[in-house]
């Protein structure tokens, strides 16, 4: 079934559009929650800072086998149902982290979280196509999307802002609140979107003998290139405030307002490449990881916090969004969108475990370094590599 015959006839359900956007919002911050409040989580839980990087790392590596599991397994179920189920887990999940007594309870709950996350990312990603016209399908994917990328810029400064003045556990149950009350919405506004054993807005089988577009050359590049640069970016950001605090020697009000002014150039700059990368991805993601290399460089450097995270955010707010559109460009269906889920959150794994090592064997210091060359390694496989092997270069 093709993505025309899909939208033939579709009424446009702009509500749910909007209701599956706050879902991915909100699930991308609750994976994304453990960053801001790092040092204040892992001095009530009685571990090191690399060690509760760890908190990172579980639900990483969760998302990215739950994403193409639940692609397979789930095919014949009903998506309505299915996102609702994911939703109310991560409710549990939220709450459970709030009142986590101790390190491994905690983990248990961001284990959780994990499957959650990569369940609901990967099935929302191809819902647009079922739920307006095929004339606004672009449109809809895009508010979809926008989710995701807004939820790694401005969760972080969020939970921050929250758990300054009510500590991190009030952090946890706020997003666990949240999910209750989406839970709720996405139940009002979505439609029954019946399973038929194949991915919904994916494109028809491939005929005998011919490889499925997610099995291509330009989708394998792109995932090459997710993997280099989200783990770069999450070596250095999962350790960012412990490196505030103890380089830029930042109080939590310096700490809070450099998040913040983050988060807001990530919200920039994730609208400024979506409208630019749908038409031609490589050189957007090559410009934005030549900006993510310059700040974590010049972070130990020169210092300049509040600049240079200004910097790190309007290039990384618009990594997701590029590499999202080249995966459509591609032409990867829903498997291929599990894939670049599985892709991403095993970056964020590997990504807050190598930071967490650099962290406790070398320096925190050491850790950003760590970030600009991944970074730099990106540009240069994207400049060279994609010229030859992907689409829309």
């Amino acid at each position: 079934m093709t993505m025309t015959d899909i939208s033939a006839g579709t009424q446009a359900r702009w509500p749910a559009v909007l209701s599956v956007a706050v879902g991915t919002f909100t699930i991308v911050t609750s994976e994304m929650l453990p960053v801001g409040l790092l040092t204040s989580i892992a001095s009530d839980l009685g571990v090191s800072d690399g060690t509760a990087g760890l908190m990172m790392t579980a639900p990483g590596l969760v998302a990215a086998v739950a994403a193409p599991v639940l692609a397979i397994t789930t095919r014949r179920l009903d998506r309505r149902a299915t996102l609702l189920g994911l939703m109310a887990l991560l409710a549990v999940a939220n709450l459970a982290g709030a009142f986590a007594p101790n390190h491994p309870v905690m983990l248990a709950a961001r284990l959780l979280t994990g499957v959650s996350i990569g369940g609901f990312w990967a099935f929302a990603a191809g819902l647009g196509v079922r739920l307006v016209p095929e004339r606004s399908v672009g449109r809809a994917t895009s508010i979809i999307l926008a989710g995701v990328s807004v939820a790694s810029v401005l969760g972080v400064p969020a939970a921050t802002l929250v758990s300054s003045f009510a500590g991190w556990r009030t952090a946890f149950a706020a997003m666990g609140v949240l999910a209750l009350a989406l839970l709720a919405l996405l139940a009002v506004t979505l439609p029954p979107l019946p399973g038929d054993g194949a991915a919904p807005g994916s494109e028809s089988a491939p005929a005998r003998g011919e490889r499925p577009a997610w099995l291509s050359g330009p989708l394998t590049v792109i995932l090459v290139l997710t993997v280099l640069v989200v783990a770069g970016h999450f070596a250095a950001y999962t350790y960012v405030r412990p490196f505030l605090e103890q380089v830029s020697d930042a109080g939590p009000g310096l700490v809070s307002t450099a998040l913040l002014l983050y988060g807001a150039a990530g919200v920039a700059g994730n609208f400024a490449a979506g409208a630019r990368a749908g038409v031609n991805p490589k050189p957007v993601l090559i410009v934005l990881t030549v900006l993510m290399a310059l700040s974590t460089a010049a972070l130990p450097l020169v210092g300049l916090p509040l600049v240079m995270l200004v910097v790190w955010g309007l290039g990384y707010g618009g990594v997701g969004v590029t590499l999202q559109l080249w995966i459509m460009r591609a032409g990867g269906g829903e498997m291929g969108t599990a894939l670049f889920v599985s892709a991403f959150n095993v970056s964020i794994a590997l990504g807050a475990f190598a930071g967490g090592r650099v962290v406790d064997g070398v320096s925190i210091s050491a850790v950003m370094w760590v970030g600009a060359g991944l970074a730099v390694l990106t540009a240069v496989v994207a400049g060279i590599w994609g010229r030859s092997r992907t689409t829309g270069s």
